[in-house]
């Protein structure tokens, strides 16, 4: 099954992400990613949606989303011609003969220390999901205590903006 992302612009009221949700639960069908936060426009809210299928399921989500009143724009983001993001917080067991080797990872793969216990570090990382599905898998070996991640967010490369024709149809009222 093909991974396709999903980028959903809502109207920003309540309810509208359980009528997202539910459209894919009743259908069966899995999310394997979802990120949710207010646009440039308070009134409008950006989904990024990460799910499995092939084209036709594809077709009939984009349809089924389309329906819903809430849902202003449906636009499946192309690899090649976006950039996909993730956010994580890592939490690495330490002690003193580790601590040092942690931070030197840390480093390399150019995320932050964001808390320090004496027993622990909990690292901030912003990447695609290889770089850090890399970074969780070298803090395997010191025992890694929790992680906590986003989920994908992405936006289209260069200039073009999903939200254009609202902008547009903005200016002309």
């Amino acid at each position: 099954m093909n991974r396709h992302v999903l980028s959903i612009l809502v109207e920003n009221q309540a309810g509208v992400l359980s009528r997202v949700s539910g459209l894919f639960s009743r259908r069966g069908y899995n999310i394997d990613s979802l990120s949710v936060g207010e646009t440039e426009n308070p009134a409008i809210s950006r989904m990024t949606i990460v799910v499995r299928g092939d084209d036709q399921i594809l077709e009939q989500i984009k349809k089924q989303l389309n329906k819903l009143i809430d849902v202003i724009k449906v636009v499946e983001l192309a690899p090649e011609q976006s950039v996909f993001r993730e956010l994580a917080l890592i939490k690495v067991k330490t002690d003193l003969s580790t601590r040092a080797s942690v931070i030197e990872v840390v480093g390399i793969f150019r995320a932050n220390i964001v808390d320090v216990a004496s027993d622990s570090l909990t690292v901030e990382m912003t990447g695609d999901e290889a770089k850090i599905e890399a970074f969780i898998n070298l803090m395997n070996s010191y025992s890694i205590v929790e992680v906590v991640r986003t989920g994908l967010t992405a936006i289209q490369r260069g200039h073009q903006a999903l939200n254009e024709q609202e902008k547009k149809e903005e200016e002309e009222e």
